[in-house]
């Protein structure tokens, strides 16, 4: 996780956490000690968002505590909006986006992402994102006991095939999906995009470290149009043999910086 700084509030059971996003002076994010803490996965999501010239409004679905919208701000001036089904974690999401001052770009809103086009009714986004549960639950999936980490690690509340369905009831003509997800799913990504009218246009693969087996896959795709190649990008190694942050990790966790 991306931190270094650590103001720590005492409330009741549990301890609220306000870190520096990336690490230095920039932006700080809230986080609570029982919940599921922002981790690398959505800073390398949101890294991987490209902003086109015209970009004027972003969806992040399952926005957490708002740990992308505020990456993304340092990135664009578009409207920013993350919906969060749960209101603990929102309310951090929340707090994040005051304290930062940027409530004029963010919009958080609560509620049920299986909600969001009826919620937005008839807007439609240039670029929806998705930091989803990575993993399927059936009743004999090993889950934790922490209801919050449960729901956003395992496919309880949503699934892969219902984000993706949603995204394209979202997105404008052309506009763009982003997914990160883990590799072995990476068929029922492709297949799931297809299906829906998305087609897949940039893939790149996350290692821990290099000679390891990839971790995570970040993917592009776009809504209704014409089947082209999937460009394979060059992948993205996080550590290096000493267990160190490289240079590409580095410039993910500097960006923004003068």
């Amino acid at each position: 996780m991306i931190v270094r700084k650590h103001t720590i509030l005492q409330r009741l059971k549990d301890v609220i956490i306000k870190n520096d996003l990336l690490g230095y002076r920039r932006l700080d994010i809230y986080q609570d000690s029982e919940m599921f803490h922002f981790s690398i996965d959505s800073m390398l999501l949101a890294d991987f968002v490209r902003i086109k010239k015209g970009t004027k409004k972003i969806l992040d679905l399952g926005t957490g505590n708002a740990a992308i919208p505020l990456f993304l701000s340092l990135k664009t001036s578009a409207e920013i909006h993350g919906i969060e089904i749960q209101e603990a974690v929102y309310n951090l999401g929340v707090r994040s986006v005051k304290e930062n001052n940027l409530e004029s770009q963010i919009q958080l809103h609560l509620g049920d992402m299986k909600e969001a086009p009826q919620l937005f009714k008839n807007q439609a986004f240039d670029i929806v994102i998705s930091n989803p549960p990575f993993f399927k639950y059936k009743p004999s999936s090993v889950i934790n006991k922490n209801e919050y980490l449960t729901i956003a690690r395992h496919e309880i509340k949503i699934t892969l095939e219902e984000i993706i369905q949603l995204a394209n009831k979202l997105l404008k003509n052309s506009g763009s999906f982003y997914l990160i997800h883990r590799p072995e799913r990476l068929t029922d990504v492709l297949i799931a995009l297809r299906e829906n009218d998305l087609e897949p246009k940039r893939l790149k693969f996350v290692y821990p470290k290099q000679n390891s087996k990839p971790n995570h896959i970040l993917i592009e795709a776009m809504k209704n149009t014409n089947h082209s190649n999937l460009e394979i990008l060059a992948p993205l190694v996080i550590y290096d043999e000493d267990g160190k942050w490289t240079e590409d990790t580095l410039k993910i966790y500097n960006y923004g910086r003068d």
